[in-house]
């Protein structure tokens, strides 16, 4: 009897098939007997393209429809941006692997190649994210920002034909389609803090699969899951989404995770932030805490007057 191919669900843009290519190269390099599949499938993020993302509402913007698919059983697996994924998934559906983390910080991309302590109020500055805004009007509260939305590609484009002077984009999407050329600057952790994720792309695969879960064991990146479980673990408990500026990153020493995270008003002149440390081996606690930490500080109270 002929072997089924392997089939991988992902999103049709440039970086979404990088992501799904480098995932397909993974399985490739310890199942070279396997035929691996690439589907495209559009989703509902992809097709709304002039409204800002935090008014159409998150839950599963780049990943519903996948997930359809997955549960239908058209796809064996789906590839996403981990920072894309809702922290609760449908049920039949869970994390397979996720690949090892890239570069998690936001970059600047500068018309001019000034850097952000350059820019001034005169100068337009592009993000489709209320939490890179946060941060930027915490930096400097009289800068001039605009939503933009679209590809790596097309905001590029947007910004050579004068919608913007600058742009603020997660770095690890340009350095993957290697368009390091464009940084012009990786922004620090004290000036932006990244979503909660970013920069780990992940395998999501259906509950009872074992022989999907048997392929994904030898692909997944046990530092970059524990990253993972920590910063999801996070923004589940402060129930934050691309609705609301709220961030985190971990760094991992030895036996220890710790953990940075903040939730911020909108202009940015609340800003709340905290650092929780713990064991590798309870991740998603350690994130649990440090989301404690926020509410006792008013978080709820901050998110819930952002919402109304």
């Amino acid at each position: 009897m002929e072997k089924k191919p392997v089939k991988i669900g992902t999103r049709g843009s440039q970086l979404a098939l990088f992501q799904a290519e480098l995932t397909k190269t993974k399985l490739l390099e310890k199942f070279p007997g396997v035929d691996v599949e690439i589907v495209i499938i559009k989703t509902k993020g992809d097709k709304i393209l002039d409204v800002a993302l935090s008014k159409i509402g998150d839950k599963g913007l780049f990943t519903k429809e996948i997930e359809n698919a997955l549960l239908a059983g058209e796809v064996d697996m789906a590839v996403h941006s981990l920072k894309d994924l809702p922290t609760t998934l449908p049920e039949g559906l869970k994390l397979g692997a996720v690949l090892e983390r890239a570069e998690f910080r936001d970059a600047l991309v500068s018309k001019d190649g000034r850097k952000l302590h350059e820019l001034t109020e005169n100068d337009v500055i592009a993000t489709s994210s209320l939490r890179r805004k946060a941060c930027l009007l915490r930096f400097n509260k009289n800068f001039n920002i605009v939503d933009i939305r679209g590809n790596v590609n097309t905001r590029l484009r947007k910004m050579e034909e004068g919608y913007c002077d600058a742009m603020i984009m997660a770095a690890a999407g340009l350095q993957r389609l290697e368009l390091d050329t464009y940084i012009t600057e990786i922004i620090n952790t004290e000036t932006i803090i990244p979503a909660a994720s970013q920069g780990i792309i992940a395998v999501e695969s259906r509950i009872g699969d074992s022989a999907t879960d048997e392929l994904l064991a030898t692909i997944n990146h046990p530092f970059s899951w524990i990253e993972g479980e920590a910063e999801r673990g996070f923004l589940r408990a402060i129930e934050g989404g691309c609705q609301v500026p709220v961030g985190c990153h971990s760094q991992i020493d030895g036996e220890e995770i710790t953990l940075t995270g903040f939730v911020a008003s909108m202009d940015g002149e609340v800003y709340l932030l905290e650092t929780e440390t713990g064991s590798v081996n309870l991740p998603k606690a350690t994130g649990e805490k440090l989301a404690q930490k926020l509410i006792s500080r008013g978080a709820r109270q901050i998110m819930e007057e952002i919402r109304n």
